[in-house]
Formats: structure tokens, sequence, C-alpha cells
């Protein structure tokens, strides 16, 4: 059933803060503050620092270097070397891209760096041992060679014009991937060994311990120090910021904005491809219904979800393609906030009011669930909003609060309160796992790919010719047209595209602009994306 009061929830948890606020304000001294170096609490767990299992797929890991970097700059970044020496280039139709490497380079335990280390991660990500969560995202590499010990070759199934995406994933030593063995088990999950900025040192389950890397190729970080605290409770995490005891961390934006220009806290936001949205199994006999798809993308009041649960940090989502890409995106390709054409959609297709006003059909009531993660606040509201757009055409939806493990084994009938723009530096990767219905296939992708079971052929055929083009116009006509196509046959509702909001003491730290966000926005995002190339105010 529908539960309402979320917003107010929220703002009782805010109250709260802000009484702690009036009270308490940080006391470390600039010496006490320099000894115990940075420390920021996250909401999410620590661990799993393994690269073949996705860790830092976007760049942001570090302990990690990919072969390249984001290079910051504002909108779409684009991409600069790290471990490579330059851009890679390709052959003329793509499918075979030459890198070359760095020399001089040493991962944490004092090995040399090389080309045998890149194969052996690229070849561990895609190996099935390793039960890779990302190996799909691979999947256009056939294969990673050594020409010499500072040259690879990575070669592919099909032009790719969008390799560089997949070039950003941390590189780890050929001899910790020898043996194969699922990703998930390996050692490098607690025990990472990179080319990074940053070493670990100690880790628990509710501590991190990085310290700088002083033999880092491109100069020892100046924060020597950063510790990163597991605290899971938004609440906990605020008043941990007003008490003094963390410098920063990431907060919903309702809570961070209470805390904005309190004593020394300054709420900052990042831009992102991060969209929210709620999957409708074909296999639902509701949801999967195609004139309850469209009226639910009609009755959605998106515009008062990014103003009322975002508090205006994010905007309206259609697809999963937001303004941020240029010409690929179509500013048309929307859905009109329409309630009443919902209702008559309905009609019209059989979806008669019972006396109870949830609409039935044949016999089938107008119901289904819509799970979301339990600790996750957000999407909580966004779930609650959504569920109450839908009664007032007659739809009723069941929340469902799961975590991860139980919500698992049903997403391919009950809907889930979903997010995604994990790779979000290309139109390819920000959609293609989305949307495409090679993932309605068994055994291809993870659960998550795909998740209603969408199969729509108009955008199927211009996602392969984004993916496959090498050139920018047709690209951006494709991605145009996968928009339109969508909008005329919808198998999600989309409804948002995030701003991630962070807390953070003021400092006299130098730090670099702000820089489009993925999917995942703990603390190694925000502020402290670049934390190594932070210098002192003169």
């Amino acid at each position: 059933m529908i539960r309402t009061g979320s917003v107010v929830g929220v703002a009782v948890g805010a109250t709260c803060v802000l009484a702690v606020v009036s009270c308490s304000a940080p006391t470390n001294s600039a010496s006490e503050s320099s000894a115990r170096g940075l420390v920021l609490a996250d909401g999410y767990e620590l661990g799993g620092y393994n690269p073949v299992a996705g860790y830092g797929a976007a760049g942001e890991a570090k302990m990690y270097d990919g072969l390249l970097r984001l290079d910051g700059a504002d909108g779409l970044p684009g991409f600069e070397p790290s471990l490579a020496t330059e851009l890679p280039t390709s052959n003329a139709d793509a499918t075979v891209w030459t890198v070359p490497l760095r020399d001089g380079v040493a991962f944490s335990d004092g090995s040399s760096f090389d080309a045998a280390d890149v194969v052996a991660t690229y070849g561990a990500i895609q190996d099935p041992a390793s039960a890779s969560e990302v190996r799909s995202s691979f999947d256009m590499i056939t294969d990673v060679v050594a020409v010499d010990d500072r040259t690879v070759e990575f070669r592919l199934a099909y032009p790719y014009s969008a390799l560089p995406t997949k070039l950003l994933i941390g590189i780890v030593p050929a001899e910790s991937v020898a043996i194969p063995g699922l990703a998930a088990e390996s050692s490098l999950n607690t025990a990472p060994i990179g080319t990074g900025p940053y070493t670990l040192v100690d880790l628990s389950p509710d501590r991190a311990v990085l310290e700088a890397n002083e033999n880092y190729f491109g100069g020892a970080p100046a924060v020597k120090k950063l510790t990163l605290l597991y605290v899971p409770d938004d609440n906990t995490r605020a008043q941990r910021m007003v008490a003094g005891e963390i410098d920063g961390t990431n907060l919903p934006p309702l809570l961070a904005k209470t805390l904005d220009g309190k004593d020394g806290m300054s709420l900052s936001s990042n831009a992102s491809a991060d969209w929210r949205g709620v999957s409708l199994p074909t296999d639902n006999p509701v949801a999967g219904d195609k004139a309850v798809r469209m009226a639910l993308n009609l009755a959605a009041n998106r515009q008062s979800m990014v103003d009322n649960v975002l508090g205006g940090y994010g905007a309206s989502a259609a697809t999963p393609i937001p303004e941020v890409y240029g010409d690929a995106y179509d500013p048309s390709a929307v859905f009109r906030y329409d309630p009443a054409g919902a209702e008559r959609l309905l009609d019209e297709a059989g979806w008669i009011r019972a006396e109870d006003g949830i609409r039935v059909k044949d016999g089938t009531r107008a119901e289904f669930t819509v799970m979301y993660n339990s600790t996750d606040t957000v999407r909580r509201d966004l779930a609650q909003a959504f569920a109450s757009d839908a009664l007032t055409v007659g739809v009723e939806v069941n929340l469902e609060a799961l975590s991860w493990d139980r919500i698992d084994p049903r997403i391919s009938f009950d809907s889930t309160l979903l997010g995604g723009g994990s790779e979000p530096y290309d139109p390819d990767t920000q959609a293609y796992n989305t949307l495409d219905s090679v993932f309605v296939n068994p055994d291809v992708g993870s659960i998550y790919d795909n998740a209603s079971g969408y199969v729509n052929p108009a955008v199927d055929a211009a996602l392969e010719t984004g993916r496959r083009s090498l050139d920018t116009a047709e690209r951006d006509a494709a991605y145009r047209d996968m928009q339109r196509a969508y909008v005329e046959d919808p198998g999600f509702v989309f409804l948002v595209f995030l701003d991630h909001t962070y807390v953070s003491k003021d400092s006299d730290w130098t730090m670099s602009g702000p820089i489009l966000e993925p999917h995942s926005h703990g603390v190694t995002w925000g502020p402290w994306w670049s934390l190594q190339t932070w210098t002192r105010q003169s």
C-alpha cells in the first residue's frame, strides 16, 4: 500500500540536526587536523576494492590507475593519459586500438608495471571464472595483446569508438590474478595492489585508512592521510559533521541543505548522469501492459519529485540520456505531465475503475509491487511519490523496502526503483545495457541489465548504430532516434537525474572543480574525486 509522509520524515531528521548545530561546532585546531589527515564518512560499505569485480570502473579508485583518467572538463568530461603515455590510436575501422604505456611505474607491492599487467587485468575481467559483474560491459574486446613491454593492443569484435570509456578501470599486477577464481573472493577486495596515489594501510568493517603513495608517478599527494568511515545512517553522518568528528560526507539533498553555511560547513553538488527510475517487467501482467506503461509515464509528476524529494538538486528524466550529451540528446523525447491523458489511455485500453477506485481489466486488478533498497532514503521518497502519482490514475503500487539480496530473485517479475549511469562518459555506455534487448537472452549480462526485459526493435537498431558508428553526427542522430522510439513505447518510468550532494568543512585547500558523476557517489567523488591534486592555498 502507499505510505505517505516521506518528505516530512526527512524534515524531522533535519530539524534534529539543526538543533545540534546550534549548540556544537567543529573545534579541531590546524595542527590536530594535519595530524589526522582528512576524515570522511561514507554511507556505503568499505572493501570490495577489486577492479576485476568492477570497483572503480569510472576511474574513481584512489588506490589504482587506469590507462586513462577523466580530464575534469565542464559538462561531459574527456580523457587524458594516466598509465598510458598518450591517448589510444585506432586503425581505420576502430577495431584495433594501440596504447603506449608508462615506464618506471611501480605497484604498491613494489613490482613493476608493464604490458603483461594490462593483459592480465582485462583477461581476468572477461574470464567466466571471475564471475565479474562488469564482464558484459567489456564484451566488445576480443583480445588484449602485449606488443612489447610498453605497448598493448586492444582487438575488438566490431568498431567501437567509445573504447576510451573502457580504459578507466584500474590495472592490477598480473601475479594477483594469475590463478583463476571468483573476483568477489579475491584478496584484492581487502588488500588492493595498485599504482594509484594512495595505498590502503588498514581496513576494518567500519574504517579504512589510506596513506599517500610517496612514489606516485604523478607526484606525491599533499593530503597525506585519508580515513574513510562507514556510517550507513544519514542523520548519524550529519550529526558527526556537526560535532566536528569528520571533514565531509555524502548526504541526501534535503538533509544536506540544513547544514549549508552552518559553523564552517558548506553544501556542494555535482551534476550526474545518475538516473532513478522504475522498472516495469514485461512478464508482469500489469507493469508489462503497454497502456499501463505509457499511462504511468504520463502520470509521473517528475518536476514535483525534483522540487520536493531532491530539493531542486536534479532534473527530470524521460530516458537514460541527459541533456549533457549535447547533440545526442533530443529535448522533444519527453513525457508531458498529463494525468488526465493517462486516465483516458487506460479507459480506452479496457482498464476500468472499480468501486474502490482501482482499475480492473479482464479480472486483473491494476496493482503491482515496487521494491526499493531499504537503506536509501532518496529511493524511498521517490518510490512513495511515484506510488502516489500512480494512485491518482487508478493504479495501486505496493511498496516493499528490502535488502538487495531479497530484491534480486524477484527483479524479473516485480518492479524495482533502480539507479543507473555507472559509466556515463559516452551515450553508448549510458544507455546500451539499460535498454538493448540482447540482455533479455539468458546468461547475457547481469540481472540489472535491461531489468524490464524490454524489447523494441527500433531502439535496438538505433543503439547498435550508435555503438558501432565512427561518425559523430551519425552517432548523435542514432541516439536521438533511440529516444524518440523509446518514448513512443516505454519500458520503464525514468524519473530523475540526481545532483549528488555533499557537505564538507571549509578549508584552505585548493581543489579542482566538480565533474559529471556516475551512479557511484560516495566520498570517492564529490569535492574529493581528485584529492591527489589538492594543494594548500598560499
